[in-house]
């Protein structure tokens, strides 16, 4: 039975927008199984339907394999993307643009296939027969039954594998930022007694409240100390640090230590470093 291809852009379509509130407005593993459905097929199928609408392009099974993997390829580009935008990488800016995209693509396919003649439009043709067991060898049942059991043992595991996702790995970030809150424009050189402004940030990610303090010194020698306290699990802390220097030289190193709680090992084996030319006035 022929199924033509406009039919499935009009299903994908369809459970596309039924799939973006489900995955936009539900959480942890729902919103899992219908992300992937949005991310692992759709916008790879589609963007081959609107390159390759001939039925003698490409064959059905070279289709689905392409779709497979122009949709890890394209989903990724789309987050880079939007990385250098003002909504960054987020979950409603991907679904939109993602659900954008399958959607463009549908548009884009249906109207090339209306332009060819009937005969030259891709369609899908299901001819869905049961094995006659009965006259099957050992060895193709051997195969038959092992594909059965690999299939239902990958489906066993993917669904234990989102039901129990393994934690995730313990540790903490621990970063500096120039003066207006990017990586860059660090200060380099300054004068004799002049203040340098930078931006220190931690952030819990160790699965439990743990305290801080940052050590910073200049040169090797202890400058300032700074009482974080207490960080809930995933929360985060930023903060303007002032230091200056107070004698002249070139590459003087200005060392940020991390430490947790009333530890004397730093939590970081190395430190965060900042290298400033000093100059006289």
């Amino acid at each position: 039975m022929p199924i033509s291809n406009q039919k499935i852009l009009i299903a994908i379509t369809v459970v596309t927008l039924l799939l973006f509130p489900l995955a936009a407005f539900t959480s942890g593993v729902p919103r899992i199984i219908f992300g992937l459905c949005l991310v692992l097929f759709f916008p790879g199928y589609t963007l081959l339907s609107a390159l390759f609408p001939r039925k003698g392009d490409l064959s059905g099974i070279e289709r689905i394999a392409l779709s497979f993997g122009l949709s890890i390829a394209v989903v990724p580009l789309m987050g880079l993307i939007l990385n250098y935008t003002l909504w960054g990488i987020t979950l409603y800016p991907i679904l939109i643009s993602i659900t954008g995209f399958i959607l463009a693509c549908s548009a884009v396919a249906w109207r090339r296939q209306l332009r060819l003649p009937l005969e030259e439009r891709f369609s899908i043709t299901f001819n869905f027969k049961l094995p006659q067991w009965a006259r099957m060898g050992r060895v193709d049942k051997a195969l038959s039954v092992g594909l059965a059991v690999a299939i239902v043992a990958s489906l066993g595991f993917l669904a234990y594998v989102i039901a129990q996702p393994t934690p995730s790995e313990k540790f903490t970030e621990f970063y500096v930022l120039g003066p207006e809150g990017k990586a860059e424009n660090y200060p380099r050189e300054l004068m004799v007694g002049e203040e340098a402004t930078v931006i220190l940030g931690i952030v819990n990610h160790e699965h439990q409240p743990t305290s801080y303090r940052v050590e910073i010194d200049i040169n090797g020698n202890r400058d300032k100390e700074l009482a974080i306290g207490i960080l809930a699990d995933e929360e985060k802390w930023e903060q303007e640090v002032s230091f200056a220097l107070d004698e002249s030289g070139l590459n003087q190193k200005i060392e940020f230590w991390l430490y947790k709680g009333e530890e004397t090992e730093p939590c970081l084996k190395e430190p965060l470093q900042l290298y400033i030319d000093v100059r006289q006035e």
